[in-house]
């Protein structure tokens, strides 16, 4: 089968190529596992956090990619969950303890980090870390929603909101867009507000219902109940804080932070940020959970992800793209037929 794999890891701007194009044997499913027919597998930032180490794989080399749609090509001993045909997708999370704090578990492993992931014509994974994809959403659409919007709406539920609160995002890309779609669907009277550098991606929000979007360091036209940050900086957290409400809460949407604009912590001032009971609260992983309800939330709300799809061969280019900060929606790679 074809696959990209990383032998090791490099920052992308002294290695833009840092994935390598190869065939490896297919994969044999093991007890309770089933095969996978990879048709697409969305490019999402945490790759760059591998790659560049600040998630670094325990063992090298390794396929990326944990947002696949797929098709069950073959089952192992004992599944039963799933039948060879059935249209499949996998997220971040590639296996945990299956208690409803998997996240946080020990056990907790992650997708093309773990175990190999999407960057490749099949995997494997146990059958209960693949979820049916509802009817409606293409591939490419359904690809995002595996991890961009599925950590998104963990993200989202841990705000804690009320119908009518105002909802803050810092950044507006894969999960942000996503996610917006989804809030508007469950908290009808909120307002949403959208803080990011480019023009194009404040323009986007307001063309998916936001009430508002301005840059980084604006504020906005009301103190905000949450917000969600979904960007790999540290200065977007400090001023989010500064747009909070008393009581309001800042969650962080990201695996890791980058360290080249740490010095705007510095900033951070204990009066303006902090005081009057604002938090910070962070997101760890998804859980399976967290995965099927939001598939279930996004076909309900009607979400419609906004993708740009590349060849599996053209992942570098797609990894570099994002790590410049060139992004409207998701980007997808398409692997496979139909």
């Amino acid at each position: 089968m074809r696959a990209m794999i990383l032998r090791e890891l490099a920052a992308l701007a002294d290695n833009p190529a840092p994935l390598e194009l190869v065939d490896l044997p297919t994969p044999t499913p093991a007890a309770g596992e089933v095969l996978l027919q990879v048709h697409v597998c969305g490019v999402c930032h945490t790759e760059l956090d591998e790659i560049e180490g600040r998630t670094a794989p325990p063992r090298l080399p390794i396929v990326l990619g944990h947002q696949v749609v797929a098709t069950v090509a073959e089952l192992g001993a004992g599944a039963t969950r799933h039948r060879v045909g059935d249209r499949v997708g996998v997220g971040w999370i590639y296996h945990s303890d299956g208690s409803p704090e998997e996240n946080l578990s020990d056990a907790f492993q992650a997708t093309g980090r773990d175990a190999n992931g999407g960057y490749a014509e099949f995997l494997v994974v146990p059958e209960d870390y693949a979820y049916p994809i509802p009817e409606g959403f293409s591939n490419a659409e359904a690809a995002p929603l595996l991890c961009a919007g599925a950590v998104g709406y963990r993200a989202l539920r841990l705000c804690n909101l009320a119908d009518g609160a105002a909802l803050g995002f810092t950044g507006f890309g894969a999960s942000a867009h996503l996610v917006l779609q989804m809030a508007r669907h469950r908290y009808p009277h909120s307002r949403f507000y959208v803080f990011a550098r480019s023009a194009a991606e404040r323009e986007f929000a307001l063309s998916l219902g936001a009430a508002w979007a301005g840059d980084t360091h604006e504020k906005a036209p009301e103190p905000l109940d949450a917000i969600i940050d979904t960007t790999p900086a540290w200065k977007p957290v400090v001023m989010a804080l500064a747009n909070l409400r008393p009581g309001g809460r800042l969650v962080i949407n990201a695996i890791r932070k980058e360290d080249r604009d740490r010095q705007d912590l510095l900033h951070l001032s204990y009066h303006e940020h902090l005081w009057l009971e604002r938090e910070i609260k962070s997101v760890a992983n998804v859980t399976q959970f967290d995965v099927r309800d939001c598939l279930s939330l996004a076909a309900a709300a009607g979400v419609r992800p906004t993708v740009t799809t590349y060849p599996l061969a053209d992942a570098n280019h797609a990894l570099v793209e994002l790590k410049q900060g060139h992004v409207r929606g998701a980007k997808v790679l398409e692997i496979g037929g139909e």
